[in-house]
Protein backbone atom coordinates (compact mmCIF):
# COMPACT_ATOMS: atom_id res chain seq x y z
CA UNK A 1 0.00 0.00 0.00
CA UNK A 2 1.38 3.44 -1.05
CA UNK A 3 1.90 5.54 1.53
CA UNK A 4 0.05 9.41 2.41
CA UNK A 5 1.53 12.32 1.24
CA UNK A 6 -0.40 14.36 3.22
CA UNK A 7 -2.62 14.24 6.73
CA UNK A 8 -5.22 15.50 3.85
CA UNK A 9 -5.31 12.11 2.20
CA UNK A 10 -5.94 9.92 5.03
CA UNK A 11 -9.21 8.86 6.33
CA UNK A 12 -11.15 10.88 8.74
CA UNK A 13 -10.46 7.44 11.05
CA UNK A 14 -7.02 6.89 10.75
CA UNK A 15 -6.41 11.07 11.38
CA UNK A 16 -8.47 9.97 14.55
CA UNK A 17 -5.97 6.87 15.29
CA UNK A 18 -3.00 9.03 14.68
CA UNK A 19 -3.52 11.96 16.74
CA UNK A 20 -5.01 9.24 19.65
CA UNK A 21 -1.55 7.46 19.54
CA UNK A 22 0.56 10.65 20.36
CA UNK A 23 -1.95 12.17 22.60
CA UNK A 24 -1.36 8.98 25.01
CA UNK A 25 2.45 9.94 24.68
CA UNK A 26 1.71 13.79 25.54
CA UNK A 27 1.56 13.55 29.53
CA UNK A 28 2.44 9.98 30.09
CA UNK A 29 5.66 7.98 29.25
CA UNK A 30 4.04 4.96 29.12
CA UNK A 31 3.98 2.42 26.57
CA UNK A 32 0.89 3.11 24.08
CA UNK A 33 -0.50 -0.34 23.26
CA UNK A 34 -3.93 -1.53 21.39
CA UNK A 35 -6.01 -1.67 24.39
CA UNK A 36 -4.89 1.69 25.78
CA UNK A 37 -5.98 3.35 21.94
CA UNK A 38 -9.41 1.17 22.32
CA UNK A 39 -10.15 2.54 25.68
CA UNK A 40 -9.26 6.36 24.69
CA UNK A 41 -11.62 5.90 21.61
CA UNK A 42 -14.18 4.11 23.02
CA UNK A 43 -13.74 1.19 20.13
CA UNK A 44 -13.42 -2.43 20.47
CA UNK A 45 -10.20 -4.21 20.53
CA UNK A 46 -10.57 -5.84 16.71
CA UNK A 47 -11.28 -2.43 15.56
CA UNK A 48 -8.39 -1.05 16.76
CA UNK A 49 -5.74 -4.18 16.26
CA UNK A 50 -7.30 -4.06 12.23
CA UNK A 51 -6.10 -0.37 12.27
CA UNK A 52 -2.81 -0.58 13.82
CA UNK A 53 -1.98 -3.36 10.96
CA UNK A 54 -3.15 -0.95 8.58
CA UNK A 55 -1.36 2.07 9.62
CA UNK A 56 1.78 0.23 9.89
CA UNK A 57 1.01 -0.76 6.47
CA UNK A 58 1.20 2.46 5.34
CA UNK A 59 4.15 3.23 7.13
CA UNK A 60 2.58 5.51 9.72
CA UNK A 61 3.28 3.71 13.38
CA UNK A 62 5.62 0.25 13.98
CA UNK A 63 4.35 -2.28 16.70
CA UNK A 64 4.94 -5.10 17.66
CA UNK A 65 3.00 -8.24 18.09
CA UNK A 66 0.41 -7.90 21.83
CA UNK A 67 3.50 -5.10 22.05
CA UNK A 68 3.83 -1.48 22.13
CA UNK A 69 2.62 1.10 19.01
CA UNK A 70 4.61 3.57 18.26
CA UNK A 71 4.33 6.43 15.31
CA UNK A 72 7.10 6.53 12.70
CA UNK A 73 8.18 9.76 12.02
CA UNK A 74 5.81 10.63 9.70
CA UNK A 75 3.01 9.14 11.30
CA UNK A 76 3.67 11.44 14.24
CA UNK A 77 4.02 14.48 11.56
CA UNK A 78 0.82 13.77 10.58
CA UNK A 79 -0.58 13.25 14.26
CA UNK A 80 0.66 16.91 15.29
CA UNK A 81 -1.27 18.35 12.36
CA UNK A 82 -3.78 17.23 13.67
CA UNK A 83 -3.47 18.23 17.15
CA UNK A 84 -2.57 21.48 15.74
CA UNK A 85 -5.84 21.36 13.68
CA UNK A 86 -7.76 21.02 17.00
CA UNK A 87 -6.02 23.12 19.62
CA UNK A 88 -6.32 26.10 17.06
CA UNK A 89 -9.98 25.81 16.39
CA UNK A 90 -11.07 25.22 19.96
CA UNK A 91 -8.71 28.51 20.58
CA UNK A 92 -10.82 30.44 17.45
CA UNK A 93 -14.48 29.08 19.67
CA UNK A 94 -13.44 30.24 22.67
CA UNK A 95 -11.37 33.59 21.89
CA UNK A 96 -13.94 34.46 18.28
CA UNK A 97 -17.44 32.56 18.69
CA UNK A 98 -17.82 32.84 22.71
CA UNK A 99 -18.04 29.51 23.23
CA UNK A 100 -16.95 28.11 26.69
CA UNK A 101 -14.12 25.85 27.05
CA UNK A 102 -15.97 22.84 28.11
CA UNK A 103 -18.02 22.78 24.73
CA UNK A 104 -15.35 22.89 22.50
CA UNK A 105 -13.66 19.40 22.25
CA UNK A 106 -16.47 17.45 20.29
CA UNK A 107 -17.02 20.65 18.01
CA UNK A 108 -13.22 21.00 17.23
CA UNK A 109 -13.23 16.54 16.76
CA UNK A 110 -15.95 17.60 13.92
CA UNK A 111 -14.17 20.45 11.94
CA UNK A 112 -10.40 19.72 12.29
CA UNK A 113 -11.44 17.24 9.49
CA UNK A 114 -12.54 19.54 7.21
CA UNK A 115 -10.92 22.60 7.38
CA UNK A 116 -7.67 23.04 4.95
CA UNK A 117 -3.82 23.94 5.47
CA UNK A 118 -4.68 27.55 4.12
CA UNK A 119 -7.64 27.76 6.82
CA UNK A 120 -5.36 26.94 9.46
CA UNK A 121 -2.64 28.82 8.86
CA UNK A 122 -5.03 31.66 8.46
CA UNK A 123 -6.55 30.80 11.88
CA UNK A 124 -3.35 30.87 13.34
CA UNK A 125 -2.48 34.73 11.46
CA UNK A 126 -5.85 35.60 12.75
CA UNK A 127 -5.53 34.66 16.25
CA UNK A 128 -2.40 36.08 16.63
CA UNK A 129 0.15 32.82 16.77
CA UNK A 130 -1.43 31.94 20.58
CA UNK A 131 1.08 28.95 22.01
CA UNK A 132 -1.50 27.16 24.47
CA UNK A 133 -5.50 26.57 23.93
CA UNK A 134 -8.42 27.59 26.47
CA UNK A 135 -7.53 24.33 28.09
CA UNK A 136 -3.14 25.24 28.20
CA UNK A 137 -2.41 22.58 25.89
CA UNK A 138 0.48 23.80 23.67
CA UNK A 139 -0.27 24.29 20.31
CA UNK A 140 2.24 22.75 17.85
CA UNK A 141 3.94 25.52 15.64
CA UNK A 142 3.33 25.27 11.59
CA UNK A 143 6.67 23.44 11.98
CA UNK A 144 5.62 21.02 13.98
CA UNK A 145 7.92 21.74 17.14
CA UNK A 146 5.69 21.11 20.15
CA UNK A 147 6.71 23.40 23.56
CA UNK A 148 6.77 20.85 26.38
CA UNK A 149 5.09 22.81 29.54
CA UNK A 150 6.69 21.62 32.33
CA UNK A 151 4.12 20.59 34.64
CA UNK A 152 3.00 17.77 36.57
CA UNK A 153 -0.50 16.65 37.70
CA UNK A 154 -1.34 18.00 41.10
CA UNK A 155 -1.88 14.15 42.44
CA UNK A 156 1.16 14.00 41.79
CA UNK A 157 2.44 16.87 43.37
CA UNK A 158 0.17 16.82 46.25
CA UNK A 159 0.19 18.95 49.85
CA UNK A 160 1.86 21.54 50.90
CA UNK A 161 2.85 23.53 48.07
CA UNK A 162 1.54 26.54 46.26
CA UNK A 163 0.95 26.22 42.35
CA UNK A 164 -0.34 27.53 39.30
CA UNK A 165 -2.41 25.80 36.93
CA UNK A 166 -0.77 25.01 33.18
CA UNK A 167 -2.91 22.84 31.93
CA UNK A 168 -6.36 21.44 32.39
CA UNK A 169 -7.21 18.01 30.74
CA UNK A 170 -10.56 18.33 28.28
CA UNK A 171 -11.65 14.72 28.50
CA UNK A 172 -14.88 15.21 31.08
CA UNK A 173 -17.24 18.49 29.98
CA UNK A 174 -19.02 18.63 33.34
CA UNK A 175 -15.04 18.31 34.96
CA UNK A 176 -14.19 21.28 33.51
CA UNK A 177 -17.63 23.11 34.22
CA UNK A 178 -17.09 22.11 37.93
CA UNK A 179 -13.27 23.98 37.57
CA UNK A 180 -14.66 26.85 35.66
CA UNK A 181 -17.49 27.38 38.72
CA UNK A 182 -14.90 27.73 41.41
CA UNK A 183 -12.06 29.76 39.66
CA UNK A 184 -10.13 27.05 38.46
CA UNK A 185 -8.88 28.39 35.32
CA UNK A 186 -5.41 28.11 33.44
CA UNK A 187 -3.56 30.94 35.29
CA UNK A 188 -4.46 30.25 38.93
CA UNK A 189 -2.38 30.23 41.74
CA UNK A 190 -3.59 27.63 44.46
CA UNK A 191 -2.44 26.40 47.93
CA UNK A 192 -2.53 23.17 48.26
CA UNK A 193 -3.91 20.89 51.59
CA UNK A 194 -4.07 17.93 52.86
CA UNK A 195 -7.75 16.58 52.55
CA UNK A 196 -9.95 14.60 54.98
CA UNK A 197 -8.12 11.74 56.31
CA UNK A 198 -8.56 8.31 54.34
CA UNK A 199 -10.47 10.53 51.48
CA UNK A 200 -7.72 10.62 48.70
CA UNK A 201 -8.63 14.49 48.42
CA UNK A 202 -6.77 17.45 48.70
CA UNK A 203 -8.20 20.79 49.73
CA UNK A 204 -7.18 23.53 47.24
CA UNK A 205 -7.88 27.28 48.33
CA UNK A 206 -7.63 30.05 45.74
CA UNK A 207 -5.07 32.32 46.74
CA UNK A 208 -6.78 34.96 47.94
CA UNK A 209 -9.90 33.09 48.29
CA UNK A 210 -11.30 32.26 52.28
CA UNK A 211 -12.72 29.03 51.33
CA UNK A 212 -11.26 25.82 50.45
CA UNK A 213 -12.39 23.08 47.62
CA UNK A 214 -12.01 19.94 48.00
CA UNK A 215 -11.17 18.04 45.19
CA UNK A 216 -11.11 13.66 44.74
CA UNK A 217 -8.53 11.46 42.74
CA UNK A 218 -9.99 12.02 39.15
CA UNK A 219 -10.24 15.86 39.46
CA UNK A 220 -6.69 16.29 40.93
CA UNK A 221 -5.68 13.74 38.06
CA UNK A 222 -6.84 16.32 35.67
CA UNK A 223 -5.19 19.48 36.95
CA UNK A 224 -1.49 19.82 35.52
CA UNK A 225 0.44 22.34 37.64
CA UNK A 226 4.05 24.28 38.09
CA UNK A 227 5.51 25.42 41.42
CA UNK A 228 4.69 29.11 42.38
CA UNK A 229 7.56 31.47 42.89
CA UNK A 230 6.39 31.81 46.67
CA UNK A 231 7.19 29.62 49.02
CA UNK A 232 5.32 26.01 50.02
CA UNK A 233 2.63 26.43 52.08
CA UNK A 234 2.17 24.40 55.33
CA UNK A 235 -0.58 21.36 54.68
CA UNK A 236 -2.89 22.08 58.04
Amino acid sequence: MSEPQSVDDLSTSTQNYLKAIWSLTEWSADPVTASSVAKVTGLRMSSVSDAVRKLASQGLLTHAPYGSVELTKQGRVFAIEMIRRHRLIETFLVESLGYRWDQVHDEAEHLEHAVSDFMVERLDEFLGYPTRDPHGDPIPSADGAVRNLDARSLTEVGAGHRVVIERISDSDPELLKYFDKNGLVVGASLDVAEGAPFSEALDIRLVGATQPVSLGRSATDALFVSPADAAPTSSE
